[in-house]
């Protein structure tokens, strides 16, 4: 009996590991949200064909001399630039940058986005202004320029869009401050999202960027509304807590009273008629312009923070906590099981059956045999 029961217990363990060498070893999965490397446009999409190579570089002022450090404020990573033709003859010319994420790709596109534009739905979003398309989709922003529109170039401008590989989780989130710019009275495509001091520069604005102060983490978002007395501005400013922003707020009203009494030292700031300012929640809200003190007032008015307040809880849909998986693996133990028990049976039959024959020769109170009952 001691032989029997060392030999199953040597088949269980063999048939075990087997088992347990044959599992899958893990992998590694890259982190979400990574920006993607490689080449940002394809060698062919929709009919055009890439001609040579396409020319990269990681410099900011390559990829535009005028604005290499607004390109840099926005996260600017590297950009191509390619030309493609067609079997008609058309040619394209297509420069692409890419940013950390899709915030820096939305920033940039509403730098370069001109009020003349007309909004077209390629991509993220689009405009379009006579042969030139510029669009982003996810941390990507392409300027498109053809030498001959046809009936199809937006359609194929869609299909590079979805050729492109953007980045994914929260890296892909736009901004949620340009939601708060009210739509009564807005001029078309005039909304610039600002990450930087070079930036607001560029675009102008009616407090100098020393009292936006970018080193605290805010992002600005202007926009052209029209008034009675003309077209005035509309800035919002978010910090990342009120107590912040209630700090700025008053260091603004401090400086545009020292500068409206022309104190030796004041900051500059922009000849704009009405002047009004407010906090809401991390939000500091300007309206400077022509405007009456009622129409400056409305546009304060109509802003008002609302916090969103969300509880991210897992959800248990990973491969571990599938129901579905749990079920399969649960079928998979048992016929493990089975098998295993079938195994010990063979094995402990067999030896039993071997034993019988060792001893057959032998008196029949040496032989092994199994204690049975005989009930009637």
């Amino acid at each position: 009996m001691k032989r029997v029961s060392i030999l199953a217990f040597f088949l269980i363990s063999f048939c075990v590991c087997s088992f347990a060498t044959g599992s899958k070893p893990p992998t590694l999965v890259p982190a979400a949200g990574a920006v993607a490397s490689g080449p940002i446009l394809p060698a062919e999409f929709g009919g055009w064909q890439l001609q040579g190579t396409a020319q990269s570089s990681k410099d900011p002022g390559v990829a535009d001399p005028a604005n290499g450090a607004v390109l840099k404020e926005y996260g600017f990573q590297d950009f191509e630039a390619a030309t493609y033709t067609r079997d008609d003859g058309r040619t394209l010319k297509i420069r692409a940058a890419r940013f950390a994420d899709a915030s820096g790709a939305y920033g940039a596109f509403t730098f370069y986005k001109q009020p003349e534009m007309l909004n077209e739905k390629i991509g993220s979003q689009a405009s379009s202004l006579n042969n030139r398309v510029l669009f982003y989709t996810g941390n990507v922003l392409v300027d498109a320029v053809f030498n001959r529109l046809s009936a199809m170039s937006a359609a194929e401008l869609r299909e590079l869009a979805s050729d492109i590989p953007t980045v994914r989780g929260a890296s892909a989130n736009l901004p949620g401050l340009p939601t708060y710019l009210p739509k009564p009275s807005y001029v078309k495509n005039t909304a610039k999202y600002i990450l930087g001091p070079a930036t607001l520069e560029r675009v102008g604005s009616p407090i100098p960027a020393q009292l936006v102060d970018f080193n605290a983490g805010a992002e600005v978002v202007l926009g052209t509304y029209n008034s009675s007395g003309g077209e005035g501005t509309l800035m919002l400013i978010s910090y990342p807590t009120p107590q912040i922003a209630g700090e700025h707020l008053r260091r603004i009203d401090a400086a545009h009273q020292a500068n409206q009494q022309q104190q030796p030292g004041a900051l500059p700031f922009q000849e704009v008629g009405t002047f009004l300012d407010k906090r809401t929640g991390p939000i500091v809200v300007i309206a400077a312009g022509p405007y009456a003190q009622s129409e400056a007032k409305d546009l304060l008015t109509s802003i008002n923070y609302d916090a969103d307040v969300t509880w991210n809880e897992n959800t248990f849909q990973d491969k571990k906590n599938n129901l579905a998986n749990l079920l399969v693996n649960i079928i998979i133990l048992c016929g493990i099981l089975i098998g295993l028990g079938l195994v010990a049976g063979i094995a402990f039959g067999g030896l039993r059956v071997l034993l019988h024959r060792w001893f057959s020769g032998k008196d029949s109170s040496e032989r092994v045999e199994f204690i049975s009952l005989h009930l009637e």
